[in-house]
């Protein structure tokens, strides 16, 4: 079995002076994370990018129940970070076959042209400069994703997935909402697999896992280093955005594996507008290690181009054995989505090359 301190070992380094996780008092969230990764009962996790201020009611306490050990990776963000945790996890719910399966990774269609990425960050700025009253970015985001949840011992079950919808606004007062359903586009109606306090359970497509809203004042932090006041918005040239992406993933500014966990990251805060997209992609159009990959249909439909970042030892070990895809809008320069997939065999959690890790799809 791979050992544990191993996979910690092989994650990137984070700096302990700058960031997001750099070195300070935790805070309510982080002390609930650092609690689900050490406790022995497996509590469940917060909703992403939940407001650290805001309070939770208290648990109750659950009966003792029998246990197998089981991991979760929660995406391509998480999986950089190490954030494999233990979990105690049982089946439990509606009866009905539910929507597991991983879906298969994006297919590139032959018989469509791939684009440059100068191209598209070309076609990008010329439709940003067209609208004369362009939609300003916004801070929250509508993010359809699948995380691939698995498994590890002798009597390990088959990797699952996990799809959510998860639609967060804040507002210029600090107030907002923050919504999450269990759903998959991929399969209407039918019942989908979730977490929820440490247990899997099949729920009805369309159950609200979480519903709130906040007052004003509860979000006014900068996203990106926790402090401050809340940025009016991201830049909108290519390298002021690239340092405003260092300053959520170390490394950003100068690497493209820690700038595609960046980006990742940035989305789940903010929708783009127009001409900040068209910064995005002229900023991806100068990395040195994305390649055109071809046109592909996206998890919701929709026509893109897909551009390839292969994982090497090189990236620093943590996504070594991966490819991810982020596909881009070929007219606007939006961004789509984003799939990691496996280029090995992981035999310890039954993972084989090919298997989606991970798929998050932005929405206006």
């Amino acid at each position: 079995m791979t050992d544990e301190l191993e996979l910690l070992r092989q994650a990137d380094p984070v700096r302990s002076d700058e960031g997001p996780w750099r070195d300070r008092p935790l805070t309510a969230r982080a002390e609930h994370r650092l609690a689900a990764l050490t406790s022995a009962d497996a509590p469940s996790s917060p909703p992403a990018h939940a407001p650290e201020r805001a309070s939770r009611p208290a648990r109750r306490p659950r009966a003792a129940r029998p246990r197998r050990t089981r991991r979760l990776l929660i995406g391509a963000t998480a999986a950089s970070a190490a954030a494999i945790a233990a979990l105690t996890l049982t089946f439990s719910g509606v009866g009905t076959a539910p929507a597991a399966a991983s879906p298969t990774a994006l297919v590139v269609q032959p018989d469509a042209p791939a684009l440059p990425l100068d191209e598209v960050a070309r076609r990008a700025e010329a439709y940003a400069r067209a609208l004369h009253d362009a939609p300003k970015p916004h801070r929250g985001s509508h993010l359809q994703s699948w995380y691939l949840s698995m498994e590890t011992g002798p009597d390990a079950q088959p990797p699952v997935t996990i799809p959510e919808e998860r639609i967060t606004r804040w507002n210029p007062d600090g107030s907002g909402s923050e919504l999450v359903v269990a759903t998959d586009p991929r399969h209407p109606g039918r019942p989908v697999i979730n977490d929820a306090d440490g247990e899997w359970r099949t729920v009805n497509d369309g159950k609200v896992l979480h519903r709130r809203t906040y007052p004003p004042g509860t979000r006014l932090d900068d996203p990106a280093t926790g402090d401050g006041t809340l940025p009016a918005r991201p830049p909108a040239d290519p390298d002021e955005l690239r340092s405003y992406l260092s300053t959520f993933y170390s490394g950003a500014g100068t690497e493209t594996q820690p700038l595609l966990m960046a980006l990742s990251s940035f989305l789940q805060e903010w929708t783009p507008g127009p001409r900040e997209s068209a910064a995005l992609v002229r900023m991806l159009s100068r990395t040195k290690d994305l390649r055109p990959a071809g046109q592909v249909i996206d998890r919701l439909g929709r026509r893109g181009q897909a551009y390839a970042y292969r994982g090497t030892d090189a990236s620093g070990g943590s996504m070594d054995g991966t490819l991810q895809l982020v596909i881009l809008h070929p007219e606007t320069g939006r961004l789509l989505g984003m799939e990691t997939t496996l280029t090995k065999d992981v035999p310890d959690f039954k993972i084989k090359a090919g298997d989606v890790l991970s798929y998050e799809a932005w929405m206006p």
